[in-house]
């Protein structure tokens, strides 16, 4: 039996990764069963130890799990290292007596505490004492509340306040403005238009080395002395070969040799690579990760002959779907300045065409909607399973090829 769990990142003011909430998910094939919230708790806790893990899905950052009123009361956070993760009182908790003293034993213990979706009453600040975490719900809480929880908290200063569910660049500014210290949400990938975008040569290098590796027969001729006029990038070659990821005895000797050794299909993954590391200054990691992950997931779509036709494009528009992201620029100005052909260029702005398929079903999985997954694999006749497998994978795979470049 399959073990679904969602994650989605929580960045801190600097925009690092600074943890994942994880949610429960039934089976893609019964979406949404008779399980209420104590249930989905326990299978989740159930699910880290047995299944995935915490190591798994978090990658060495904190781990954002809800608990409902009478599994706080039934200990069982306490199942789970508290080095590892953030005790998430859901919003349906009742402020009794006896989760107040649940909250003091989790915090003599060394837990952390956060309130999730909190709306402000005078009987929570009992609780403040013990709690080192609010979360405000961009999508629920107007400017006065905003307000009354700030004077509420004021005496509190050990907690910090973390914005979920923020859409827009205003309501991230707004949530800075307002003191939070973490963040929730896509608002990363939906950047300020600026007028105009201006390469610097190592990007424009990794801008020709994407041009030719995406023709049907690369030349290596070209490629090669592409790396050898920029001495960073051919480090970089170099140092990916010696990665774990590829077990090699053999010498290196040219850079040639190196292009060669990786093999065509290897090579355009790694300049991909060198295209997310170029473009992904300033940026977070996460959303380095996520393009990978959603090219290599685009790829193994393909690959694995679920879906058909896109072959040779749906790697590079998975990769390209948040290059506006990235270097903070309109995608439009971008995809005028990058070498790509008309049919990844509709896929990736208009979401046109076969290889834009793949993107928004990677889409789906990254907002953890199953409905429209479970729709989705059944109007295109796909396996639901395997297709959340091939996310899993796209996103381990993603992960490693980060590491590997660090």
């Amino acid at each position: 039996m399959s073990f679904y769990a969602a994650r989605q990142p929580i960045l801190d003011n600097k925009q690092n990764l600074f943890a994942y909430e994880l949610l429960y998910r039934e089976s893609l094939k019964n979406i949404f069963p008779e399980i209420n919230d104590d249930q989905a708790t326990a299978k989740l806790i159930e699910g880290l130890q047995f299944n995935l893990g915490l190591e798994t899905l978090t990658q060495d950052s904190m781990a954002f799990i809800n608990f409902t009123h009478s599994s706080l009361l039934e200990g069982y956070p306490l199942l789970l290292p508290k080095e590892k993760i953030v005790v998430e009182i859901l919003e349906t908790a009742k402020p009794s007596k006896k989760l107040l003293n649940a909250c003091i034993e989790l915090k003599e213990k060394g837990y952390i505490i956060a309130l999730d979706d909190y709306e402000h009453s005078n009987v929570w600040v009992h609780f403040f004492p013990y709690i080192d975490i609010i979360k405000l719900d961009y999508s629920l809480t107007n400017e006065a509340q905003f307000q009354q929880i700030l004077t509420a908290i004021k005496p509190f200063p050990q907690i910090k306040l973390l914005a979920e569910k923020i859409e827009t660049h205003a309501e991230y500014q707004h949530a800075i403005n307002l003191g939070c210290d973490y963040f929730q949400g896509y608002f990363f990938s939906r950047p300020e238009v600026i007028k105009s975008v201006a390469f610097n040569p190592v990007q424009m290098s990794v801008i020709k080395l994407m041009a030719e590796m995406n023709k049907p027969e690369p030349n290596i001729n070209i490629v090669t002395s592409i790396f050898e006029a920029e001495v960073s990038l051919s480090f970089k070659l170099l140092r990916y070969l010696q990665s774990p990821i590829f077990k090699r005895r053999k010498e290196i000797e040219t850079i040639k040799q190196a292009t060669i050794i990786l093999g065509n299909e290897e090579l355009k993954r790694f300049v991909s690579l060198l295209f997310t590391a170029q473009f992904s200054d300033n940026k977070p990691e996460q959303l380095s990760v996520m393009s990978l992950a959603r090219a290599r997931f685009c790829e193994l779509m393909v690959q694995t002959h679920i879906l058909k036709g896109v072959e040779s494009s749906a790697f590079l528009v998975g990769l390209l779907s948040l290059i506006d992201a990235l270097v903070d620029a309109d995608i439009n100005e971008l995809m005028d300045i990058l070498p790509l052909s008309s049919e990844i260029k509709e896929a990736i702005v208009k979401r046109q065409g076969a290889s834009a398929n793949l993107l928004q079903l990677c889409e789906m999985f990254e907002d953890a909607d199953w409905q429209k997954i479970e729709t989705y694999c059944q109007n295109i006749n796909i396996n639901p399973d395997k297709t959340s497998e091939l996310f899993q994978q796209s996103l381990l795979w993603a992960s490693e090829r980060i590491k590997a470049m660090q």
